[in-house]
């Protein structure tokens, strides 16, 4: 059995008791909304956005090693903690004043060529001021041995398309492994699990017909192979552009779930709630007494108007959120009709993101699998046979990931495709509709107003890992670069830790409106392996088998 006693830390030179299994964002969210970091060029304050470990915005470095995150993180007894990037503190640093110094920017991968001589002073400068923390100080614990686990059927996702998937496929009789990145626990009867990993395909399919796929846990290497795999990574919910889009205080739902404190109440007292349909109506479900107002960059569904209107709260349909006022939280924030009107300003202390749900795909362009764009969510989803199979002999999959949005479909759909899987009849045409391919995204229209709205005052970070401002992507576009690809090489958006999935997916709406052309043609990310940052001590433990650059 567990220890519940609490669990002693050692956080900034200081004691302090966790609940015993809480993650470290869960412990201090006891005590408000935790500040871990600032941002890696102008310093601006960060505090945690999605609460699922994918942003960048919890880093915390523990017993000298950086860039854990706050919420997987579950300390042990002894763990000393402190943050980074940030002096003397998080909440007050003096490297602050780079923010209100470049206020339009400071273009430290093109600029300061001049005068020649001081390039290297530059350089010291910019290397000292920026990044995500020192290199570790730990000593290095030994490498595990590595393991190698054969079975009939790998499901990668351990939601519940994912666990209808896999329970279906063992009771087929088929030796089934169900792998997932969180510390997932009571796996369905019988099916083999790996919670905590971090998984990549190796050069698909080998020579003898197998998938293999190299997973690390920690500092532990393993070779995953199976003939047929499943992918239900599920789905995310989605950043939105506007100004002051990175101050503390917003956060996605996901963020905001994370957030909860013991008593169930969440960091905020007055959250503006942006989203019109079903996820934001679960928000206001939740949250409703907390909530200030309801915005939405499109339609509100009628259940949330009606539901809003028995709590009194105010809904804004159809409307721009123009920016979000405070520095160290957010205060306000300034709301205009689309189409122009009058702006209102509310007084509000987190902005809580529940409009749009993404999928999970970096697997799917790695393995190769062929995508494409579905204008409804505004994403782009791997393409299917009848029977749920990808283009890819021997890989299928369910969920979000797959397009079927809706919570009720999920199960229904990693049931249809484990029959697919046990190669018996399956229909597409029998599940609840995928998702709508035709037509633009609703957001396309909101940010093309956004666009011919903007002033030139203050910030619009477009990717928040690397500080790349909206400018900046108005600059490459302006220098003749197009495409996605060439736009992150130039800019280094989408190439921090959380790979792109909270800054491409809007990056791709606006430069269809820059380049006037579909999302689709303006492409996606190279996804090189692995999708996930990963010790490079646990890829050396793997066989040379293992080896990314050679051949199946």
């Amino acid at each position: 059995m567990a220890d519940p006693r609490p669990r002693t830390v050692e956080f900034r030179g200081r004691p302090l008791a966790l609940p015993a299994g809480a993650t470290l964002l869960a412990g201090l969210a006891e005590r408000g909304l935790p500040q871990f970091q600032r941002s890696v060029r102008y310093h601006r304050p960060r505090a945690p956005f999605c609460g699922v470990g994918h942003c960048s915005q919890c880093l915390v470095r523990v017993n000298g090693v950086p860039n854990v995150r706050a919420c997987r993180y579950e300390p042990a007894p002894g763990d000393r903690i402190t943050t980074e990037n940030a002096w003397p503190s998080p909440r007050w640093d003096l490297l602050g004043a780079l923010d209100l110094v470049f206020g339009r920017g400071l273009d430290s991968l093109h600029g300061f060529r001049r005068p020649v001589w001081a390039m290297p002073l530059y350089h010291r400068v910019i290397r000292r001021l920026a990044g995500y923390g020192a290199p570790p100080t730990a000593d290095p614990a030994p490498i595990a041995p590595p393991r190698e686990i054969r079975t009939d059927a790998i499901v990668v996702g351990a939601g519940p398309a994912g666990r209808a998937a896999a329970a279906r496929i063992r009771a087929a009789g088929r030796a089934t492994l169900l792998v997932d990145r969180s510390p997932v626990t009571a796996p369905p009867a019988d099916v083999g699990l790996l919670a905590g990993v971090t998984a990549a395909f190796l050069p698909p399919p080998g020579r003898d017909g197998e998938f293999r796929l190299a997973a690390t846990r920690g500092r532990e290497g393993m070779i995953l192979r199976a003939p047929r795999v499943l992918l239900a990574p599920g789905g995310y919910d989605a950043n939105l552009l506007f100004p002051g889009n990175d101050r503390p205080g917003v956060m996605t739902a996901e963020g905001a779930m994370a957030l909860l404190d013991r008593r169930g109440n969440p960091p905020f007292r007055r959250a503006l709630l942006v989203g019109g349909g079903a996820r934001a109506m679960e928000m206001v479900d939740r949250f409703g007494a907390h909530v200030e107002a309801v915005v939405a960059p499109t339609q509100v569904h009628g259940t949330i108007a009606e539901r809003a209107a028995e709590l009194d709260i105010p809904v804004f349909p159809r409307t721009l959120l123009t920016a979000a006022h405070g520095r160290s939280r957010v205060r306000s924030a300034l709301l205009r009709r689309r189409g122009g009107g009058e702006t209102t300003r509310l007084s509000v202390d987190a902005i809580v993101l529940a409009h749009r749900r993404l999928p999970h795909v970096p697997l799917f362009f790695q393995v190769g699998a062929r995508m494409e764009w579905r204008g409804s969510t505004g994403a782009y989803y791997p393409v299917l046979d009848d029977a749920l199979a990808t283009s890819v002999p021997g890989l299928f999959t369910a969920g979000e990931s797959a397009g079927f949005v809706a919570p009720a479909s999920a199960e229904a759909s990693g049931i249809a495709a484990a029959e697919a899987l046990l190669d018996r009849p399956a229909r597409l045409a029998d599940l609840p509709p995928r998702t709508a391919g035709e037509g633009p995204h609703e957001l396309e229209g909101y940010y093309r107003e956004l666009l011919a709205g903007r002033t030139g005052r203050g910030k619009l970070v477009a990717c928040a890992c690397e500080d790349v401002l909206l400018g900046e992507i108005d600059a490459a576009h302006r220098a003749g670069y197009r495409g996605i690809e060439v736009i992150k090489r130039y800019t280094s958006l989408g190439t921090g830790l959380c790979q792109g999935r909270y800054c491409v997916p809007d990056a791709l709406l606006l430069l269809a409106q820059l380049e006037s052309r579909p999302p689709s043609e303006v492409g996606f990310l190279t996804q090189r392996p692995p999708v996930l940052p990963t010790p490079l001590d646990a890829w050396a433990s793997l066989p040379d088998e293992a080896d990314p650059e050679a051949g199946p």
